[in-house]
């Protein structure tokens, strides 16, 4: 299976202005290479530094023929602001802009860098040219600061590599009645991805040509070794599933075109169990699982948002609702006062079954879609709604976050972290209750104020700060957050 999730070669790069000392520039390089280097991170050290234009030159075929996809530009002292920021013109991947702060009292004369004033310089030819560029919350620092700036880079970087080189596969148009899974999908060329839209008809027809594929058998077996022989209720279905696995693999590998990374956005309902004879939700888990999300109900933009999950943490993730409320008996039985949370900062986030399995607490296991079965079987034995993989999900940190176009076609997003409470849900599908500090507000005026539809990205991990950072780098003029107890919205009613 091929790699869907980008490896991030860094480069470091010193400036430094002409009537400076460029030795001091060199010094401060080397300690933050040797910094991050203790730290376990992995950099290569461009030896040219750069007064001008010449040296940028220089500089950038060094870093390519050392195959860097990911730059740091280092002020060592204040630093040339023409050649510094053509460097990341130029430079075909995210760079990040650091600055040395001054290293001791005893040492400024000839030891001055200037480089916290040399920063501003930099931000401000940066914006004369409109480049993007990531510079840290308090981007001047001592080596050991910057070696940490860096590794925060990373994820980030590796995020906006991942994009710039996607491709969303989607079959279908969305089910009847789910506008909110439908947007104007401009935007996301103007960042760089692309778009192959296909027929259910044409996933059915190559899902019929891997009947008998000799893989099968060995998918099979890994489907069952995963499951284990509590979580797999159906035997009889995993073949299908499997077949439709390999399906979904051999497309995104012959179809990947100029691109190097694949998610899918794929339609699942009300036709596709009964002419496939499964529901999907177990094999998008699988993928997912994998760094190749598929995402439900054709929610082209719920894939790109797991799809920065998943290289943000390096993990598995999920979409889900944003559901239904947590009752009050429950709230009160098993929350209340063993939880600094109230009743409005919690909810329940629910897909039929497509979470991964090591995302899942014990006992998860397939089963089926009782809504489906309830629409296309009556409500009888279970056949071809069969397939959900359902479970509490595990206690866990977690970022709930989506990007999305508005409907004049313009990028918005949120980000808000919370947790996963180790509290039983009492229902079926893919299933948790999640706490968001001041959930109630920012369910009011973000998620139904700016139009946000009902799906969002789950990552199990708090990456609010990658994210924001990488929003604001990909050039997203509204991103929202569950703000504080006092922080009003805009729209929040100052009277209460």
């Amino acid at each position: 299976m091929f790699q869907n999730i980008p490896q991030v070669k860094l480069g470091i790069v010193a400036v430094s202005r002409d009537c400076f000392v460029i030795s001091l520039s060199e010094k401060r390089r080397k300690a933050i290479v040797d910094s991050y280097t203790a730290a376990g991170g992995s950099i290569y050290e461009a030896k040219t530094t750069v007064e001008n234009e010449n040296d940028m030159k220089k500089a950038l075929d060094e870093v390519r023929s050392a195959g860097c996809n990911a730059l740091v530009v280092f002020l060592g002292n204040f630093g040339p602001e023409t050649p510094e920021t053509m460097l990341a013109k130029y430079f075909d991947g995210p760079v990040m802009y650091v600055a040395a702060a001054e290293e001791s009292g005893k040492d400024l004369i000839n030891g001055r860098g200037d480089a916290y004033c040399g920063m501003l310089n930099c931000s401000y030819n940066l914006g004369l040219r409109q480049i993007p560029a990531v510079i840290p919350e308090y981007p001047v620092g001592t080596a050991e600061e910057a070696a940490r700036m860096i590794a925060d880079f990373v994820p980030v970087a590796r995020a906006v590599i991942g994009l710039k080189s996607l491709k969303v596969i989607s079959f279908g148009p969305r089910p009847q009645d789910f506008f909110a899974c439908n947007a104007p999908i401009r935007p996301l060329f103007d960042l760089g991805i692309e778009i192959q839209e296909n027929s259910e008809l044409d996933l059915l027809v190559s899902y019929r040509s891997h009947k008998d594929d000799k893989r099968i058998p060995d998918v099979v077996s890994d489907m069952a070794k995963e499951l284990g022989t509590s979580g797999n209720r159906y035997p009889d279905l995993l073949p299908r599933m499997a077949q439709f696995e390999l399906t979904l693999l051999d497309w995104a590998e012959q179809n990947r075109g100029s691109r190097r990374y694949v998610v899918f956005a794929d339609k699942c309902w009300p036709a596709f169990p009964k002419e496939f004879g499964f529901e999907p939700c177990y094999v998008n888990s699988r993928l997912t699982s994998r760094g190749i999300p598929v995402a439900c109900e054709v929610d082209i933009y719920g894939a790109v948002s797991e799809y920065i999950g998943a290289c943000l943490t390096g993990d598995a993730v999920t979409l889900l609702d944003i559901n239904n409320s947590v009752p009050k008996d429950i709230f009160e039985s098993e929350i209340q006062g063993k939880y600094p949370y109230t009743l409005h900062d919690t909810f329940m986030g629910f897909h039929c079954g497509n979470t991964p399995f090591c995302k899942l607490a014990k006992g998860a296991s397939i089963k089926y879609q009782l809504i489906q079965n309830r629409l296309l079987e009556s409500g009888g034995e279970p056949d071809f709604t069969r397939g959900t993989l359902e479970g509490d999900i595990a206690p866990s940190k977690i970022t709930f976050f989506r990007l999305q176009s508005t409907s004049d076609a313009k990028l918005a997003a949120y980000v808000a972290e919370g947790e996963i409470l180790p509290v039983a849900t009492r229902s079926f599908g893919g299933i948790g209750i999640f706490a968001i500090p001041e959930m109630g507000r920012f369910y009011r005026h973000v998620l139904i104020e700016k139009h946000f539809p009902h799906h969002g990205a789950v990552a199990f991990a708090h990456v609010g700060k990658p994210l924001f950072t990488l929003f604001r780098y990909l050039g997203i003029p509204d991103i929202s957050f569950n703000q504080p107890k006092g922080m009003l919205y805009k729209t929040e009613n100052p009277f209460g």
